[in-house]
């Protein structure tokens, strides 16, 4: 991987004049679950999140972001988005639905504007930590400014 190539995550961010913080982090020995990443750009665990794509019983697709170190309660995640139910999309839709593959979606730059929902506990922090748009880079954002770029409601959506 080049040093500092740009991603289009990142293009986007400059576009909207929003400040962020590039992140590069080594991936070949595997480690790019959310505490290994954590570790390995110095943030603490609980600023990396990361981006869930889900569906309703109709197939209606809705992303939510999550502090990392938590798993998303469907049922709050229902709730959040007005829905009666919320399930997972399965893994292989991932790519074609967002343009993104597993280990690097970022809420920045989808294919298409899902409805968006950040957990709440972000707003505690100056920046939180999303995906670059590729497996081995982050970006640090200010949550408010993220959550008004993309666009994203907050709400409570996790446990863990």
């Amino acid at each position: 991987m080049q040093k500092n190539q740009k991603t289009n995550v990142m293009r986007l961010l400059e576009q909207a004049g929003i400040p962020h913080q590039e992140y590069e982090y080594p991936v070949d020995d595997g480690r790019i679950d959310a505490k290994s990443i954590a570790e390995k750009i110095g943030v603490p665990p609980e600023q990396v999140f990361k981006t869930l794509v889900a569906q309703n019983p109709k197939h209606e697709h809705f992303v939510f972001i999550i502090p990392a170190v938590t798993e998303l309660d469907l049922k709050k995640a229902a709730h959040a988005s007005g829905q009666k139910s919320i399930e997972m999309i399965p893994q292989k839709e991932l790519f074609p639905l967002t343009g993104y593959i597993h280990g690097g979606c970022s809420p920045i730059g989808m294919k298409k504007l899902f409805p968006t929902y950040l957990d709440e506990t972000a707003i505690l922090f100056d920046f939180i930590c999303v995906s670059g748009g590729k497996v081995g880079t982050n970006v640090g954002v200010n949550p408010e400014k993220l959550a008004e770029m993309i666009p994203a409601e907050f709400a409570d959506l996790s446990r863990g």
